[in-house]
């Protein structure tokens, strides 16, 4: 990869406005893996104009001609799927089974799906004398998280391209280098210049500049709430449309009649997985408050079979997160949870034994937790379970929703009940006994968690515009 101090502006590699540039560090070693140019407005100037520009035709081409662009995208992808695996997991830490089975086919899972979305959906239809007609929004912004980072680029890119959008990226500046060969895959493949654009940068020199900037007609943001709301501020004078996926804390309910052995342990490893950093991760699990010692028991012998360790190495389950500041963050809400009188079960605050560098975190587990501490009310984006006891079902609900997320949900028990309880749960996705992510269904959150939807044909509608052609079926 020969880009890493360039950016991808109207189908060329360019050099950066500003002198800046910004160490990339494998956060397993704590040692710089490379540089990546940082830009500013006027970068973010230059990439909106190249993204405006071929909007004019970009936006008319056909149905056949952006179902061939997916599908050259898609063969390109599979192709270099390994080298973006492979910086998945040297820039933010994903072991690499993880990174070569979920991180990098998550991308082109998206792509694959979009294109299937994009064959049968209908963009016109009649209402009386009216006709409807879908069209692509216009120029897109995209800021994106370095956790899932090629995922959460793929489910925004795709579906945009696949709508006749324009767009400028900026990808997480501390996970950057799998966006970098994104962007060249996406110009092997024939992306007509102008129509994908990619710029690294902070969030406010770029970022701010992207949100704001009056030629973007859309922006589609996925990170913390903090910044989605500096996004929302910032795109609310152009008045333009904002698209969120922001945090979580997921409540996972084991209900009574619930299989503990099986429910918990499972539950315990899919909240380690990826160190604890994704935002569906089920971080609140709810149980009986009589099954309390039963449910902490199992958890605790199931996060110390949890192996924390290099990326690289064979048999590693989970690997550091990613930055020293996620790393100070995590230890100081750990720190919070004993000092709020939370039962601290197994984990706990520094590395795992033997270790002593890299941003590695002991799988935490702590029982008796009450919803009104800092460990059930923040987002700790860390290997951290908090259990927390409930009496009754309305009770698991009540607690379930006394959260400012609504991202995600959980329930492990009879399937009948566990469907009535989804029902009442204010969240954007719920995951019935171990039922995993679907690309097709619509991903995304209520309340602080945010707003419209992605993935699957939901996540293609946040592109497109609505025109109404009044009078278009008048007779004579």
């Amino acid at each position: 990869m020969s880009n890493q101090l360039k950016f991808y502006i109207n189908g060329e590699w360019v050099e950066s406005s500003t002198s800046d540039t910004l160490d990339v560090i494998n956060p397993a070693t704590e040692e710089s893996i490379g540089q990546i140019a940082m830009g500013g407005p006027q970068d973010v100037d230059r990439a909106v104009a190249a993204a405006k520009a071929a909007f004019e035709t970009f936006s008319q081409t056909t149905r056949e001609e952006r179902v061939a662009l997916l599908e050259k995208i898609i063969e390109k992808y599979s192709a270099r799927m390994g080298e973006v695996a492979v910086a998945i997991s040297q820039e933010m830490g994903a072991p690499l089974p993880l990174a070569n089975a979920a991180q990098a086919p998550s991308g082109l899972g998206h792509f694959m799906t979009t294109l299937e979305v994009l064959k049968n959906f209908s963009f016109e239809e009649d209402i009386g004398t009216s006709h409807v007609v879908r069209e692509p929004a216009g120029v897109c912004g995209l800021i994106t998280p370095w956790n899932w980072p090629i995922n959460q680029i793929a489910c925004k890119v795709a579906p945009a391209l696949a709508a006749g959008c324009t767009m400028v990226l900026k990808p997480s500046e501390v996970a950057p280098f799998n966006a970098i060969l994104f962007a060249e895959i996406l110009d092997e493949a024939g992306v007509p210049p102008g129509v994908f654009n990619l710029v690294n940068g902070d969030g406010p020199s770029v970022g701010a500049a992207l949100s704001s900037h009056p030629d973007v007609d859309m922006m589609s943001f996925t990170g913390s709430t903090r910044a989605g709301i500096e996004v929302a501020k910032n795109a609310a004078a152009t008045v333009k449309r904002v698209a969120q996926e922001l945090g979580g804390k997921s409540a996972n309910i084991i209900l009574d009649d619930a299989d503990f052995a099986k429910s918990v342990s499972r539950d315990v490893f899919g909240m380690c997985m990826n160190s604890g950093q994704s935002c569906n991760a089920p971080t609140r699990m709810l149980v009986p408050n009589a099954r309390m010692d039963e449910a902490a028991a199992i958890a605790k012998a199931a996060a110390e079979q949890v192996v924390v360790g290099d990326p690289a190495a064979e048999g590693t389950v989970i690997g550091p997160v990613v930055s020293e500041v996620q790393f100070e963050k995590i230890q100081n809400l750990i720190q919070q949870g004993i000092d709020e009188g939370a039962r601290l079960e197994t984990g706990g605050v520094g590395r795992p034994d033997g270790m002593n560098r890299g941003y590695y975190v002991k799988p935490t587990v702590f029982s008796h937790v009450t919803n009104d501490m800092t460990i059930a009310r923040e987002e700790i984006f860390g290997p951290v379970l908090s259990l927390i006891g409930y009496e009754d079902d309305a009770d698991a609900i009540r607690i379930a929703n006394d959260t400012a997320y609504g991202l995600s949900g959980y329930i492990s028990g009879d399937p009948d009940r566990a469907k009535n309880m989804a029902r009442q749960i204010r969240t954007g996705n719920v995951h019935l006994n171990g039922a995993p992510v679907d690309n097709n269904a619509p991903f995304g959150g209520y309340k602080q968690s945010g707003n419209g939807r992605e993935w699957g044909a939901h996540g293609f509608e946040e592109f497109l515009e609505t025109k109404a052609i009044m009078g278009y079926n008048a007779a004579g």
